[in-house]
Formats: C-alpha cells, sequence, structure tokens
C-alpha cells in the first residue's frame, strides 16, 4: 500500500474537530478500494482525483453516495420499495455523517421520445400555468398546453366518478390536454415502407416477414393462424380483407389452442412496440430496420411542435407556447424579463431564474423544445444540475462525476462558480474531475492511486491544492503539466469537402477537412462543432465514427464478449483441453444452471424490492464446476476473465498460453489506456469515456480510412492524456485520417490542423472562425479558443 500524504484542509475552511461536520468512511472494499479509510470535510467543495480506474468512482458513487441512497428507500414503506431499485449495502465497515446524497452524473436523459429540455427543467410546467392565466383566446387549464396529454372531446370517452365534478367541469375535463392528435405529441409522423416488411412472392409459413423477432416456428405463427391468415398463401395473392388482417387489424380477442390471445395487425404491433421509443435506445437489429423500412417527417399538421391547434392558438405578446419552446433559451430569457404581470410575480421570478440558470451554465444555446436524448452526457449532467441551482434544500451531498466534460476552457471558469455556489449555500459538494482548471478550486483533495484496477484502490493524498502540487503523486506531478506546440506539422494534399453545411445552427458552412493528418475540431459548447462533424462527415463512405453513447448488449455483455476477444480465448481453451470451444461460454454450453450464467440469483420478494444475491453454486463464477477443472497456462476460464487487460497480455503473450490472436485485442486495448478493465467486466459499469475507447479498441482492427472521435480525452488523467496523443498519431501513421472533436489543449497543441467554430454559442455560432495550424491560432489570438490556447502553452 502506497504512502499516504495529508495537509490540513484549503484556507477557505476552517480545521474541523467536531465529528458531526465530517463524513467518516471506514474500511472500504467497493470493486478495487483496499481498506480505505478517509474523513471528508462538509460543507466544502472536494474533488477526488486520480488516474483512470483508480478507485474515485467505487469511493465516491459506490460507496457514498450508494449508501446514503439505500437509507432513504429504507424510510419508505415495503410498497413503496417494491417500486424501486434493489440496492445492496456497499462494502465497507463504517459510513457516518453521510446527509441525502443526489447524484448529477453524465447518465443520458433517458430515450423517452416525449422527454424535451423544457419538460425535463420544469420551465414547461412554469409556461403552461402562464399561458393558462394570461393566453389569449383562454383555453383552459395548464394541461390544455401539454403535448403529453390527449385531446379527448366531450362524448363521454372519459368516465368520471360519480359525485366528483359539476357538468360545466366535466366539460374542461374531456378537454384536457394540448396533445397534437395527429401525431400523438411526437412531432413527427411515420410512414413504413411495405415492401420491407415483407416478401409478397412468399408465404408466412415460408418465411414472408422480414420484421425481426416475427418467426413463424413459435407462437406468431399460431397467432397469425388463429386470426384466420393463410400461412401457406403468397401474401400478393392475399384478398383484401386477408391483408388487412394481417397488417392494419385492431386488437381482437382469439383463442389459439385454448388460450385466450390477443391478436393485433402488424403495423400497430410495430408502432407501439418499436416506434414509440427513441431510434438510439433500439437494439441494432431493430434500428436496422427500422432506418430502412421506416420514413419519419415532420407533423403536417402541428409542423413539429407536437401541440395540437388550440394550445397554438392562444399567445400572449404575439407568441404562441410553441413559439417560447422554440426560441434559443438565452432569447427566451430576454422575452420573459420583459413581461409585467404583478399577479403572477413569483412566478415569473422562478421563471427568470431558471432560463438564467441556463446561459450561466454555458446552455443557453438550447431551446426547451430540443429532445432530451438528443444531449450529450456534458449536456444532460448540466441540465440536471439547473434543478439544484434553486433549490431551497441545505446540507445536501452534491455528487458530481466530471462536470466539466463538452466544456471549453472559456465556460469551466462559470462551472467552477456554480459548484461554489452550491457549496456557500451550505452543501457538501463532490466531484470527480481530471481538468486541472477544476482541481484547482477544491477546498479538499483526495487523490486515490496510485495505479489502476488493483495497482489502485488506495489513498495517495488528502488536503490542499497546494500540498497535492507539492506531493510525489501521480496527479501532483502532472498537475502544472503543459503541452508545447509541435515543431512540425503533418501537412496534406488530400481534404474532406464540406459545403453549404446548415444543420441546427451552421450558416451555410464551408470547409476543407484535410485528409492524413490529426485535424481537431473545437469551438466553445454550443458552437456547431458536433452538427458539422455528425451532419456532414459522419455517413460517408470510408467513415468510422466512435462516440461515448452506450454500448448495446445485456449486463452479459463485457469488454471481452464486445471486442471479439473472447473467440479466441475460448478456441485456445477448447484446443488445451480436448473439448468443445462453447463449453467456455457462460452464455452457452459452460454456464452454471443454477444462475443460468448470469453469476447472480434474482429474488422476487411480492411487493418488496426484488432481492440479487451472488449464485452459491458457482460462487458468481458464472461456469459450471466441471468447466472450471479445465485450464490453459494454469488458469482456468474464470481466472482469465478476472484479470486486467495487463495481465491477460502478458499471459497471452508467451508461454503455454500464447495466443497471438488474443494478444493483438489486448495490445489494443492496453493502447486506448483500458489496461485497468477486467476481461469479465460488465460494460453497464463502464463511464462514456472508457465505453468510447473501448469502441476504439474494438474498431481499430476495421478498414475504415477517417477515424471521428468525440472528446476521447473523456475520463483521462493528465498523465494519460500523452498516452492518447501517442495513439492518435499511429492511427495517423498507418495511412488514416483522425478527426476529433475536442476542448482539452493538450489535444489542440498536438493538432496538425485545427478548426474553430464559433464566436459563441447557437445562433451566435455556427461559424467558421478559424482555419490553421496551431501556432497559426497561438500567434494570432484571434478567437475564445486561440486566446485560452495561448495562455495554456505559455505563448
Amino acid at each position: 500500500m502506497s504512502t499516504v500524504t495529508r495537509t490540513g484542509t484549503a484556507s477557505s475552511a476552517t480545521h474541523v474537530a467536531d465529528t458531526h461536520d465530517l463524513i467518516r468512511v471506514q474500511g472500504a472494499r467497493e470493486n478495487n478500494l483496499k481498506d480505505v479509510s478517509i474523513e471528508i470535510p462538509k460543507r466544502r467543495l472536494t474533488v477526488f482525483t486520480g488516474v483512470s480506474g483508480s478507485g474515485k468512482s467505487s469511493l465516491v458513487f459506490s460507496t457514498i453516495a450508494a449508501e446514503s441512497q439505500r437509507l432513504i428507500n429504507e424510510t419508505y414503506s415495503a410498497f413503496l420499495q417494491g417500486f424501486m431499485p434493489s440496492l445492496a449495502r456497499p462494502d465497507v465497515d463504517l459510513l457516518d455523517g453521510l446527509t441525502t446524497a443526489i447524484i448529477v452524473d453524465q447518465e443520458r436523459m433517458g430515450a423517452n421520445p416525449r422527454s424535451t429540455v423544457g419538460t425535463a427543467t420544469d420551465a414547461n410546467a412554469l409556461l403552461r400555468i402562464l399561458f393558462s392565466r394570461f393566453g389569449q383566446p383562454h383555453i383552459g387549464s395548464p394541461n390544455a398546453f401539454s403535448f403529453n396529454v390527449p385531446t379527448v372531446r366531450a362524448s363521454g370517452a372519459i368516465t368520471v366518478e360519480r359525485g366528483s365534478r359539476t357538468k360545466a367541469e366535466k366539460a374542461t375535463f374531456n378537454r384536457l390536454g394540448g396533445m397534437c392528435p395527429r401525431c400523438e405529441g411526437m412531432g413527427s409522423v411515420n410512414d413504413i415502407d411495405l415492401t420491407a416488411l415483407y416478401d409478397d412472392s412468399r408465404s408466412l409459413a415460408e418465411g414472408a416477414l422480414t420484421v425481426p423477432g416475427y418467426s413463424m416456428d413459435g407462437w406468431y405463427g399460431r397467432l397469425f393462424s388463429g386470426a384466420g391468415i393463410p400461412m401457406d398463401k403468397p401474401i400478393a395473392k392475399f384478398t383484401k380483407k386477408e391483408l388487412h388482417t394481417l397488417l392494419y387489424a385492431e386488437p381482437t380477442k382469439i383463442k389459439v389452442e385454448g388460450i385466450n390471445l390477443t391478436y393485433e395487425g402488424v403495423i400497430p404491433k410495430i408502432q407501439k412496440s418499436m416506434l414509440s421509443k427513441d431510434v438510439d435506445a433500439m437494439q441494432p437489429h431493430i434500428r436496422a430496420f427500422v432506418e430502412r423500412a421506416v420514413t419519419f417527417t415532420t407533423c403536417p399538421e402541428c409542423d413539429g411542435t407536437r401541440l395540437g391547434p388550440e394550445a397554438r392558438s392562444s399567445k400572449i405578446k404575439g407568441k404562441s407556447i410553441a413559439d417560447l419552446c422554440a426560441m434559443q433559451i438565452s432569447d427566451l430569457a430576454v422575452w420573459v424579463r420583459e413581461l409585467d404581470e404583478p399577479s403572477v410575480a413569483p412566478l415569473l421570478r422562478g421563471l427568470r431564474h431558471l432560463l438564467d440558470s441556463f446561459a450561466e451554465i454555458g446552455l443557453g444555446y438550447l431551446s426547451l423544445d430540443r429532445p432530451a436524448g438528443t444531449l450529450s452526457g456534458g449536456e444532460a449532467q448540466r441540465t440536471k444540475m439547473i434543478r439544484h441551482l434553486g433549490s431551497s434544500l441545505t446540507d445536501v451531498t452534491y455528487v458530481f462525476d466530471e462536470p466539466t466534460i463538452g466544456l471549453h476552457p472559456h465556460d469551466i471558469e462559470r462551472m467552477n462558480q456554480l459548484l461554489l455556489r452550491l457549496r456557500d449555500k451550505g452543501n457538501t459538494v463532490l466531484v470527480v474531475e481530471h481538468k486541472p482548471e477544476a482541481i484547482a478550486v477544491a477546498d479538499h483533495v483526495v487523490d486515490l492511486g496510485p495505479g489502476a484496477g488493483t495497482a489502485g484502490g488506495t489513498v495517495c493524498f488528502e488536503g490542499t491544492v497546494d500540498g497535492l502540487r507539492g506531493s510525489d503523486t501521480t496527479t501532483g506531478r502532472h498537475l502544472d503539466d503543459r503541452a508545447r506546440l509541435k515543431e512540425t506539422v503533418r501537412s496534406s494534399d488530400r481534404a474532406l469537402e464540406v459545403r453549404g453545411a446548415s444543420t441546427h445552427n451552421l450558416k451555410d458552412v464551408d470547409v476543407d477537412i484535410p485528409l492524413g493528418v490529426l485535424c481537431v475540431v473545437t469551438g466553445v459548447a454550443g458552437s456547431g462543432k458536433s452538427s458539422l462533424v455528425h451532419g456532414s462527415v459522419a455517413g460517408r463512405d470510408g467513415v468510422v465514427v466512435i462516440d461515448q453513447g452506450a454500448i448495446r448488449g445485456s449486463r452479459r455483455s463485457n469488454p471481452a464478449t464486445y471486442t471479439g476477444l473472447l473467440d479466441p480465448i475460448r478456441t485456445a481453451f477448447a484446443k488445451a483441453n480436448g473439448v468443445k470451444p462453447a463449453l467456455f461460454s457462460s452464455n452457452s454450453a459452460g454456464a452454471c444452471p443454477t444462475c443460468n450464467g448470469a453469476g447472480v440469483i434474482y429474488t422476487d420478494l411480492g411487493v418488496m424490492a426484488t432481492v440479487e444475491s451472488t449464485c452459491e453454486d458457482c460462487e458468481g463464477k458464472r461456469f459450471q464446476a466441471a468447466v472450471l477443472e479445465y485450464t490453459l497456462g494454469g488458469k482456468n476460464i474464470a481466472e482469465v476473465l478476472a484479470m486486467p487487460v495487463t495481465e491477460a497480455e502478458t499471459f497471452f503473450g508467451g508461454g503455454d498460453a500464447r495466443t497471438p490472436a488474443a494478444h493483438k485485442v489486448l495490445d489494443r486495448l492496453e493502447d486506448v489506456g483500458l489496461g485497468y478493465l477486467t476481461l469479465g467486466q460488465p460494460l453497464t459499469t463502464l463511464s462514456g469515456g472508457e465505453r468510447q475507447r473501448l469502441k476504439l479498441a474494438a474498431q481499430m482492427a476495421d478498414k475504415g480510412d477517417v477515424y471521428v472521435l468525440d472528446e476521447p480525452t473523456t475520463g483521462l488523467h493528465l498523465a494519460d492524456v500523452q498516452q492518447l496523443l501517442g495513439l492518435l498519431d499511429r492511427l495517423v501513421g498507418s495511412g488514416r485520417s483522425v478527426l476529433v472533436i475536442e476542448h482539452h489543449q493538450a489535444v489542440m497543441a498536438h493538432a496538425d490542423w485545427i478548426i474553430d467554430l464559433g464566436p459563441g454559442a447557437g445562433h451566435d455560432g455556427g461559424r467558421v472562425v478559424f482555419e490553421g495550424t496551431p501556432a497559426e491560432l497561438v500567434a494570432s489570438r484571434s478567437t475564445l479558443t486561440g486566446e485560452h490556447l495561448a495562455a495554456y502553452v505559455g505563448g
């Protein structure tokens, strides 16, 4: 265990002797933590640092925040707990002094297509109240302006409990919502290409349907037959009635083999099961089908506003609620400030504060009608943060996961001020961070390490930022690292041309992206970087896009299965032992029969939360005991999957276990900075940055000519950025072109070419404000990026 350096708390924090002013952790062993004991000052800003995989998240999220949430959940009734996720007690001896923890993480804000920036932040709710009071003509309650509440005509369709409402109230109730009836509040309508649903030259029995999951061997075949649809006749020869029943039938009760079932046409079934979800949340094969078979167009009746005609007709100062939600939030804030309605002064104050918070946090370029699922991880985290800036709660523990992600250096200072504001209201603020600009404002720093995975999990330093700077830890040594501009840059005589780009806020942009070099696209948040790259570059032949989006797969998926590494490993085990490869898969023949290869058993306790416990038969190893008798190089398959990448690289690199195909994949995982991950770690536990680097490792073997990376430094420690730059150089050296969306100055300084967008965000951005080498950008200082890069390199 490494030596721990401790100094006093920062100058802004007084020495605390009273244990009531401390969060005390003793004997934390969650994940790779090695009996960590630590005292964290309350009502201070504490930053947790350390290399990727050192144990920061295990301590902050999996131990402190998890136990706080578990204890709060236990205060609810057993009935309510039945609707909450099951939270196991963290592996820790003692946690004392906890307060309510609010986690503000980078998880995307769900894939519900009905969720927008406005609905996620209460801005829409406040606007709906405002329009229900002052909108002309007056059309009803706040729900009359909600696109998520259906409009129901007074036709007796709704049954109201007897005596609960007057006749007049019933009429209002039956005109409840503002949802556009054509698109049902989605803003878009879809048109399904029938030729993509079936091959009309075949019969159903011959597999005419090409919709994923519609196999005639199972219940679908019996269901169609039970509905009276001919199974052996080519669809081209169906009568109109038969084709209508197959495609469009409303839900109908039928009996199949004595069992009561409901039959519904293929198209309404697809609309409910597939098209009600966000495309990005679909499994790959479903998404491929939807993109092939379905065309989405803006709803012609509501023009994409999601609202019915009545809701759009009611206006305040010539603006409907749809007009306001479509405005850039910074412009909407100006419009709201000009309203003067004393009767709703508190509501207007709250709305003004909310909209101003968007601008403060660097999100003023968004609009309230922006679908929440389209926000990046950083944007989602800052949007969640807005809810808490105006909160009246105090003595709360706020937990942030790299809140500077997606922020230009110009915006990081504002983020720092917001974190300090939360602290100054009497809250404890815990932040996991890598950026030196964010570490600098901490009252207290906890540095974990010294390495990653099994080489980490200890506290290397506690104290002030100045103390960290003077310590001999990895973070301390690299805290003041500054990149130098390259003496020579690669030149290019080829370019990927972009002409007239106008996606989102881009203003008819023409730009040439040089090929065969490392090109960085930068600019303040909302300036149009992603719009340019994803709107005009992604999708072209030979372009491989590697982002931080969720990796599709179940909780059984892990780095070994995702990268294809498990295939050569299984083959090597099978060859060494003279058995079939399927035995070495926990999803196949080798799976533990008790837990079906999951490693855990789920116990349903009725109204109480489902309990997850380690399988006693396989002890969480997922394999049958007989399978674990087979070894390769002295290790069984479970022991191999428990290895970190670095250890496995040595293991498969020589000796009896030498497996060149596996070693090649492990080399790539090490190259992208994931040497600390274990081969069998569930993908659901990876951060956004780790997911992107795993995708990069998996796709480095592809034949793509242009690699597009979206902020690859996310989650990387200062010491690991140089390793990433070396990897990017190797990609370019192998003949590829690398295009990176990035804010990290070290990456900018290392680029061969920079494209800077701006000058501001939203409608103040969308233009190319600089094209050239990093040295030229530093010399000119003509943009915000140029000023910050010049300061960073000391130019």
